[in-house]
């Protein structure tokens, strides 16, 4: 129980730190945030419970293609932003992402990566 509770604390203490450079720093925030803190906290939690490499070795992988249909939300958000409310923005933002992942999902399928 105490290592779940460490997890956590550790976890939740990068998202408060990168919420916190951000209030500071726009671009110091956002270099941060770009940072795959969070899939490299998984990657050491899975090797410190004793996962094979093959599972850690697979999430790397497929976080890597997971990634990829998220970013185009990025480019909508800020558009978005000044048009709409932050809430109806960030509705519309994780709209986009679905639809970008499912197209990607398929057109990715053809090499034979599957993701759905």
């Amino acid at each position: 129980m105490q290592w779940i509770i460490f997890k956590y604390a550790i976890t939740a203490g990068m998202v408060v730190l990168i919420s916190e450079v951000a209030k500071r720093s726009d671009k110091l925030g956002g270099l941060i945030a770009a940072l795959p803190t969070v899939t490299v906290l998984t990657l050491i939690w899975l090797f410190m419970e004793n996962q094979s490499s093959e599972k850690i070795a697979n999430h790397a992988w497929y976080t890597f293609w997971y990634v990829i249909p998220t970013l185009p939300m990025f480019l909508a958000f800020p558009w978005l932003l000044k048009r709409f409310s932050f809430w109806s923005t960030m509705g519309i933002s994780i709209i986009v992402t679905l639809i970008s992942f499912y197209f990607f999902a398929k057109l990715i399928k053809g090499w034979g990566i599957e993701l759905l």
